[in-house]
């Protein structure tokens, strides 16, 4: 029976300049098709399962089937799971067909990847929300092309295996192999629980890979152990082994994490052109540079002129960076909008134009009605009452002191009610 195979060695991107013979600074123009393809992924690359595979497979002159999965555990993605998008789009752009596949069925399980404890099961209509709002965000970067793209989900093989199927597949690998992953030996080792539909996780997803015939993933590193498992049973249904690509993973911008909604660190999809241009400007300083060669098109030569002016005028170079990831996902003509309000509101310290008025019914309001008259229902008074004593609440330019401090509204006045570093509230007292 055949076993799980071995890590093979990849190949690092940080040798891959010296086997094209080429700085990726420099014109690809002396490049093949294919090396050309390569050298736009290293940027985002970290490793290749293997490069000459992938070369192999970008030669054939067949469309390739690339897998893009994902477990619909929350209905949000952020810039970091675009990465991996954006390069399936440049396949897409190649002619090569996305399937996006969807975990239905292995997201009511629970991917254990990187979690000290069981995961929480998903009910199912929460599934089916969370796949809807995934499959509009991965439209804002993939083609919606039914040549190109093909939405499928796991249900379809997974939930008509039969106890015969699951044991079959089970043979295929040992419980020592997958009780040796790091998660599993820490939670062991600290007396916690290791279930069983756990350690078969990486047999059902790598499973999709042979459902799917798939000929390349892109995923983070952290899904490698499981993709490297599609790789072995697709070579023991019989089946040429996928390509895996893994792609770099930044700090969140905190600047410690990586990118997670739990933490409140990243940049969504889902978020507005002005939210991403705020959440982009709130980086910290050593990560510019980073964001840019990883989540921009902005050319190599150009990030190397940035890195200079980095060290002498970082709010420009910062201010460009939101632009551009702003630009890449909401057009050029909208980024540049926010950079126009961004100039406005904080360099000059103007109150947007478009900020809402908030009519109260009297001159003498305490902080905590007057934010809940801003809000309604939008923050809760928790957030409100932790907003006021971390200082971000200022009216008129005065910081609020406390949610039972009263203020005074003067009629015909008109007051301005700041939140935060993005919000702003226009008070006026009805007549």
């Amino acid at each position: 029976m055949e076993q799980y195979l071995p890590i093979q060695t990849p190949t690092s991107f940080e040798n891959f300049d010296q086997s094209l013979g080429v700085s990726m600074s420099n014109s690809l123009s002396s490049l093949s098709a294919v090396d050309r393809t390569l050298a736009s992924f290293s940027r985002t690359t970290d490793e290749i399962f293997s490069l000459q595979e992938l070369r192999d497979l970008l030669g054939s002159g067949r469309k390739l089937t690339l897998k893009f999965g994902a477990d619909v555990t929350a209905p949000d993605l952020h810039i970091g799971h675009a990465v991996n998008l954006w390069m399936y789009r440049e396949f897409q752009d190649l002619g090569h067909k996305v399937i996006f596949l969807i975990g239905d069925f292995t997201t009511g399980i629970g991917d254990p990847t990187g979690k000290n404890k069981l995961r929480p099961i998903i009910p199912e209509e929460q599934i089916q929300r969370n796949a809807d709002e995934f499959i509009r965000q991965v439209k804002m970067v993939l083609r919606d092309d039914p040549d190109l793209f093909e939405i499928r989900r796991n249900s379809e093989w997974l939930g008509k295996l039969s106890a015969k199927d699951l044991l079959n597949l089970m043979s295929r690998v040992t419980n020592d192999h997958l009780r040796s992953r790091e998660m599993f030996r820490r939670r062991i080792a600290d007396g916690e629980p290791v279930y069983e539909h756990e350690l078969i996780y990486p047999l059902l997803q790598g499973y999709d890979s042979v459902a799917l015939k798939a000929d390349i993933t892109v995923i983070g590193s952290d899904q490698l152990f499981n993709e490297m498992m599609g790789r072995s049973l697709q070579e023991g249904f019989g089946q040429k082994p996928q390509v895996i690509i893994t792609t770099k993973i930044t700090p969140g911008i905190d600047g410690k994490e990586k990118q997670s909604k739990s933490i409140g660190n990243y940049i969504g999809l889902a978020h507005s052109p002005r939210d991403k241009f705020g959440r982009v400007m709130s980086i910290p300083d050593n990560l510019v540079v980073q964001y840019f060669e990883v989540y921009t098109k902005m050319p190599l030569d150009d990030i190397a002129v940035i890195a200079e002016q980095m060290k002498t005028e970082p709010m420009k170079c910062k201010l460009r960076l939101a632009q551009e990831i702003v630009a890449r996902y909401h057009g050029a003509e909208i980024a540049l909008a926010e950079v126009e309000w961004f100039d406005r509101t904080f360099s000059r310290k103007q109150t947007p134009d478009e900020a809402p008025v908030v009519v109260v019914q009297k001159s003498e309001i305490s902080v905590m009605d007057l934010l809940i008259a801003s809000f309604g229902q939008a923050k809760s008074k928790s957030e409100l009452r932790r907003l006021v004593t971390q200082g971000g609440v200022k009216i008129d330019d005065s910081p609020a002191n406390a949610i039972d401090q009263i203020v005074t509204i003067q009629p015909g006045v008109e007051s301005v009610l700041k939140v935060g570093k993005r919000n702003w509230f226009r008070i006026a007292v009805q007549s």
